[in-house]
């Protein structure tokens, strides 16, 4: 890797490690946000919700207009609107403006998450791709480690508008980098698919909300109604895309057997395991009492072992393709979860740290090498198309993750409670707390059987056979 590659790089993990960032540090913010803007927690919910939807929701189209109009220009614009947004959530006097700002700032963060994979892809060989993806992991995992770290500080000693100051000076070095350094490689002429965009961010916005309102309310006729009307404009939205010349996602692409699995693994490993996270931080919070900082510092070891291996496992998918070290970190993520449903009210928290380290192995291994196989089966015209549909997957299935964990809770213990105890602003103890905890090995048994799913998906992608020059 010589220098420029190296600069060009480093642009592009900053670019994920401040989107990661963001995504740790508002959870840990979350009861601060929702006492300091005078907002109900039904409410403040959406200052998450929204950014997980729109960037699920449109990272195909922006990664198409990065093809169009070019990639670097793209990722850089995205830069620049996640920049100023982040100014305006801190300078946010009402939740209604903070939701509206971390819209615009998701838009932001779609731009660069669609466009950064495709970067990457146009400046390194196949044969050395895989190394460069673990080097973007790194970002993640650093990110999400520093937003746990600095979430907890910032809310706690300065204020939580800083936790979106903090992306201001930043996002302006990493803008002044990436404009003198990401040069476009090649442009693709394409077209928009405005109809299916539509119709998929109406199916997740409304399922979302029913998901929000059944953790509210309980199932009522508004939930039910707003979730048959989400799933019908989804599989209208697959109708849609089966019949139209510019699709949000190309079916024909997806022939690709090894495109098609690795696709279906990243969405399966998302959804199964970002649960997880949540869960067991309610866990740490509602059940042992600890505070949102403590409870995130025990699931760190999980993200440093991931920032440190990341890079060597991308590097090793390189050589032996990403079949076997993808599989291999699904079943290690899975044995993970099964540590963690051992735990009970009264369990050893070493139980935590040694679930949060062997998952961390799990997702270092997985990320790079699937992420590298996708892009190294995906043609160049479609480059930005393809990592944005990546990372749409990948997002939807957080999305889905955030709503089964809410959704768990609010159905094992009262819901008013389940929701103090997600904030960190309630603890549970007796027959509760045990209610809690049965939920929670509920919903842990149904991520068990996505990742082993996900593991069959990345296994049946068959063998590769890269260039590596």
């Amino acid at each position: 890797m010589d220098r420029l590659q190296k600069i060009r790089l480093s642009v592009l993990v900053l670019g994920t490690l401040m989107g990661a960032l963001d995504s740790t540090i508002v959870i840990l913010a979350f009861p601060v946000i929702a006492e300091k803007l005078n907002a109900d927690i039904l409410t403040t919910m959406w200052v998450i919700l929204i950014y997980l939807l729109i960037v699920a929701a449109l990272t195909v189209q922006l990664g198409r207009l990065g093809d169009i109009f070019g990639r670097t220009r793209m990722f850089n614009l995205g830069f620049g609107i996640f920049t100023a947004s982040s100014f305006f959530c801190g300078i946010s006097a009402t939740i209604t403006a903070l939701i509206l700002f971390r819209g615009v700032q998701a838009m932001g963060g779609a731009l660069m998450e669609a466009n950064s994979g495709a970067i990457i892809a146009d400046i390194f060989p196949p044969g050395s791709r895989g190394a460069a993806f673990g080097y973007n992991s790194l970002g993640w995992t650093v990110g999400a480690t520093l937003g746990i770290v600095l979430g907890g500080v910032i809310t706690t000693f300065i204020g939580w508008e800083y936790i979106f100051f903090i992306n201001v000076p930043i996002g302006i070095a990493a803008l002044y980098l990436g404009t003198r350094y990401l040069k476009d490689v090649t442009r693709t002429p394409a077209s928009l698919d405005i109809i299916g965009m539509a119709l998929l961010t109406a199916g997740l916005a409304l399922i979302s909300y029913a998901a929000v309102d059944f953790a509210g309310n309980g199932l009522t006729e508004l939930s039910a109604t707003l979730a048959l009307l989400g799933f019908a404009l989804i599989l209208i939205f697959v109708w849609h895309e089966t019949h139209t010349k510019t699709p949000t996602i190309s079916f024909e692409s997806l022939k690709e057997p090894i495109l098609k699995y690795s696709l279906l693994a990243a969405f399966l490993q998302s959804l199964g395991y970002i649960a997880v996270v949540f869960l067991i931080t309610m866990y740490l919070q509602g059940i042992r009492g600890l505070t949102p900082l403590d409870a995130a510092l025990l699931l760190t070891p999980g993200y440093v072992m991931g920032s440190v291996l990341g890079p060597y496992m991308g590097r090793l998918s390189d050589r032996v393709g990403a079949r076997i070290i993808a599989t291999i970190g699904t079943m290690v993520i899975a044995v993970a979860i099964l540590i963690y449903m051992a735990i009970r009210v009264d369990s050893s928290l070493t139980l935590v740290l040694l679930a949060s380290f062997i998952s961390g192995i799990g997702t270092a291994m997985f990320y790079p090498a699937n992420n590298s196989a996708i892009m190294a089966h995906a043609r160049m015209e479609d480059y930005g198309s393809v990592s944005g549909a990546l990372r749409m997957v990948q997002n939807i299935g957080v999305l889905g993750s955030f709503v089964l964990a809410i959704t768990v809770a609010s159905a094992s213990i009262p819901r008013a409670l389940a929701f103090e105890i997600f904030t960190g602003t309630s603890q549970v103890v007796g027959h509760v707390a045990g209610a809690f905890i049965q939920g929670i090995d509920a919903a842990l048994v149904v991520s068990f059987l996505l990742l082993l799913l996900a593991g069959a998906m990345s296994w049946a992608r068959g063998s590769e056979h890269r260039d590596t020059t």
